[in-house]
């Protein structure tokens, strides 16, 4: 038996990753290998490559934070998982590969209703929007929540969780045929910004600083601009910085108009409080398992065309998730 992996031997961005066979490792008695069948494309992937991420990895590595496929083997200590079992998976790197080694504690059952490609492209997303939203958003239903990038996938994910919340979403993204989508996931409205002046299109629908909640994975001249439609104890939720640009946010505004901005690191704050991680993971498989939550796949590519997907994402092409198929 050999492993294929793709591996990113410098940093130099995508085109680094080369596809390397191995022999498998050894599995720890509280371990699960599993066959991957599809691996989740996330941002912080493609930064990886390029040594931009705050988790800095030195060459050479396997980027990949989700993979779902099915059990091959399991330690003695893995408790339920058998061989043949359809599973999710999460890791911090290593998912690009046609088999991966986890502890137990790591893997969650597929959702029945889920194919391969869908459940290597739930977690990631859906972890940060819940993350986000319940426990550092405090988001209630009734509220008003804008959600910049609204059609990436943690966007698209706070879009559709915002919805099932009892939220009111208005969907920021940057063309009409991308933001029909966050219309289909739960988006009350959506504005172009590509076309429309946000803050002056955001006040025409919900009126002026009548924002609660604004989720931000982007960054730039747009977070800037969102705190400006926040209501008093407004909270802006700093997800990432897609655009590039890192924002700087004047202290007085934010002291007059009594707004909260929060910093959302779901991986880091599930490693520092176990069980509100655990919590929060089992809220999410309920949900898909009842038909309530389902990542938007908008494309999949061959695991050795792993700096392919990559280059898609960075060219802004990726509406919801993208995921790499094995087999």
């Amino acid at each position: 038996m050999s492993v294929r992996t793709m591996v990113c031997q410098s940093l130099d961005g995508p085109d680094a990753l080369r596809l390397i066979t191995s022999t498998p490792g050894p599995l720890a008695p509280d371990a699960v290998r599993i066959a991957v069948r599809a691996a989740g494309v996330n941002y912080p992937d493609l930064l990886m490559t390029r040594g931009a991420y705050q988790l800095r990895l030195e060459p050479p590595f396997t980027p990949g934070m989700e993979v779902a496929g099915t059990v091959i083997e399991s330690g003695p200590d893995a408790g339920q998982w058998q061989p043949g079992a359809r599973v999710i998976a999460m890791l911090r790197y290593g998912g690009y590969a046609d088999q991966v080694v986890v502890p137990a504690s790591s893997v969650v059952s597929l959702p029945d209703a889920f194919g391969f490609a869908e459940g290597a492209t739930y977690l990631v997303a859906a972890k940060t929007a819940h993350q986000a939203l319940v426990y550092r958003g405090r988001l209630a239903a009734g509220e008003t929540l804008l959600v910049l990038g609204a059609t990436g996938g943690v966007g698209l994910a706070a879009v559709e969780l915002g919805h099932l919340l009892g939220a009111r979403v208005i969907a920021v993204g940057s063309s009409d045929e991308r933001l029909a989508v966050a219309r289909e996931k739960g988006a009350d409205a959506v504005v172009n910004y590509r076309t429309q002046d946000v803050r002056q299109a955001v006040e025409e629908i919900a009126g002026p600083n009548a924002v609660d909640v604004v989720y931000d994975p982007v960054g730039g001249t747009l977070s800037s601009a969102s705190t400006h439609l926040l209501a008093w104890g407004g909270r802006l939720l700093v997800v990432g910085f897609a655009s590039g640009e890192i924002p700087a946010f004047a202290a007085n505004h934010a002291l007059l108009k009594g707004y909260s901005i929060v910093g959302v690191r779901a991986g880091e704050a599930g490693r520092r409080d176990p069980a509100q991680a655990r919590e929060s993971l089992d809220v999410l498989i309920d949900y898909a398992g009842r038909g309530l939550l389902r990542p938007h796949v908008c494309a999949t590519f061959p695991l050795e065309d792993a700096a392919a997907a990559l280059h898609f994402m960075d060219q802004r092409r990726v509406v919801g998730r993208l995921a790499l198929v094995v087999g």
